[in-house]
């Protein structure tokens, strides 16, 4: 499948400005934009298993297409929704359960790089991983 593999983060887009529209503070903001983020991906049909590795955190997470999960974010918001494949993009709505506002994202491989493309009150980021 074209996600499988391990990706680490290469370079950010507006990352920052993403991150304050989130509430994150400017430490952990800071910290966050040099996390040394690796994803591994592994695709088994509707099935996704996710690794990330940072400097702030490990964690594992399977999903199913278009089935609801929780999931927290590495400065402990807390989300519940579904990734969906919308042709070759993986495409999800989470609902912070705090404020019940909404995040987008959306992972597509552009070339020989992952694009990982968040959307949360109108501000846009862009994560570029490599292989």
């Amino acid at each position: 499948m074209a996600f499988d593999g391990t990706w680490k983060v290469d370079r950010n887009e507006n990352y920052d400005k993403f991150m304050e529209a989130m509430g994150i503070g400017m430490m952990k903001r800071k910290l966050g934009a040099h996390d040394n983020l690796k994803i591994t991906i592994q695709q088994n049909g509707n099935k996704f298993n996710v690794k990330e590795a940072s400097n702030f955190r490990n964690i594992e997470l399977e999903f199913t297409l278009g089935v609801s999960f929780e999931y927290s974010l590495a400065d402990g918001t807390e989300l519940f929704g579904a990734w969906n494949l919308e042709g070759n993009k993986l495409v999800a709505t989470f609902t912070r359960k705090d404020n019940g506002k909404l995040l987008k994202a959306t992972r597509e491989i552009v070339g020989d790089e992952l694009v990982q493309t968040y959307v949360y009150e109108g501000v846009e980021s862009k994560r570029f991983f490599k292989r």
